[in-house]
């Protein structure tokens, strides 16, 4: 994976309140694979410290993605032989469609 791959991108990310933009960024700090964070327009960067990132940093990334309904299509450069049971295997998971398509 290059540079540019370790690079997720949150575009127009919907905030329904001021707290909930802050629930947001603090869920962010929070996943120790991301390494940073910056932005340009209405786009948010989010760099990805390794191209393998451990199975709870990948399930938070799921979750956030998912609430916030950021392009989840990005997060299956992730798959690994190590997560494949969990990760793809598990079709009828709440991201298998948005990640894996039908």
């Amino acid at each position: 994976m290059n540079k540019d791959e370790n690079i997720l991108i949150c575009k127009a990310v919907k905030f329904y309140a001021r707290r909930d933009e802050d629930a947001f960024f603090e869920w962010i700090k929070k996943i120790d694979c991301i390494d940073d964070i910056s932005g340009a327009g209405d786009e948010l960067y989010l760099h990805i410290a390794s191209d393998e990132i451990h199975d709870h940093d990948l399930r938070d990334l799921l979750g956030l993605f998912y609430r916030y309904k950021i392009d989840m299509k990005q997060l299956k450069r992730f798959l690994t032989k190590d997560n494949k049971k969990w990760f793809y295997a598990n079709k009828k998971a709440y991201w298998y469609k948005k990640v894996f398509g039908s």
